[in-house]
């Protein structure tokens, strides 16, 4: 089923990400956070993940970049639960947060959005003694990502173009699985075929099948791999900005 773009951004920005209570990582992990400038305190546009204006909006634009969690770009949409330390100041659930982007800050681990950030705070006065601290400690750990009524949707990537380059993007990757591999299914050699991780989470191809694309993904987590495979196809006239839904529900 295709989807229209713009109506998916006019509704992110009033879904918010749902904060499990149940996490596949009970204890934390410490480490430190900062924030990035941002006009407007939402996410980055042109984060290195390559979600575009998805990156900006997700999870009321709560999110962060990461270093090392950043995994080659596998890390791309991992959800954290982000706590700071200071007891007069830090709310005691901290910020959840969506992982759009590659950075380094001073030996930190997230690098967040002013929104996110100042969601670190017991109240309003609270997060603005924290931006004043630029870089305080935290503790963190993976949680699963919610997206009430959303399945693993694929965008059609603005550089593709039709019928000799696809490139996609993943958008809402639920639970806490990381997308390891993408394959397409090459119907005159009846194989499935890898595509290239291009950088973040955009996966592309050289002279894609053509007529209708069959997407399987392999998704890590919990020390395992497997492969899910949509239930939808992407069209054979597919265009550079289209959205489909893969109706594979992850949670």
């Amino acid at each position: 089923m295709e989807l229209n773009f713009k109506y998916q951004l006019s509704i992110i920005c009033v879904t918010l990400l749902l904060p499990a209570l149940r996490t596949s990582q009970d204890s934390f992990t410490c480490s430190r956070a900062t924030y990035y400038g941002s006009t407007d305190c939402y996410g980055n546009p042109r984060g290195a993940c390559g979600f575009g204006e998805y990156g900006k909006t997700v999870n009321d634009g709560s999110v962060a970049g990461v270093s090392w969690l950043w995994k080659n770009g596998s890390g791309c949409g991992a959800c954290y639960q982000v706590r700071c330390k200071i007891p007069q100041f830090c709310d005691e659930n901290g910020a959840y947060v969506v992982v759009t982007d590659y950075g380094e800050g001073d030996r930190t681990d997230f690098i967040m959005s002013p929104r996110a950030y100042s969601r670190l705070g017991s109240n309003a006065d609270a997060s603005a003694e924290l931006f004043k601290y630029g870089v305080v400690d935290v503790e963190y750990r993976r949680v699963p990502c919610r997206y009430g009524g959303y399945n693993l949707l694929v965008k059609v990537h603005e550089q593709s173009r039709n019928p000799h380059y696809l490139a996609i993007v993943i958008l809402y990757l639920g639970g806490t699985y990381d997308v390891t591999a993408v394959e397409l299914w090459q119907e005159d050699c009846q194989e499935w075929r890898r595509m290239r991780r291009a950088f973040g989470t955009v996966f592309d191809a050289e002279n894609p099948p053509r007529g209708d694309i069959k997407l399987r993904f392999q998704l890590g987590g919990d020390a395992q791999q497997y492969w899910v495979q949509s239930k939808n196809v992407i069209s054979g006239n597919w265009e550079a900005g289209v959205v489909y839904d893969s109706e594979i529900q992850l949670g």
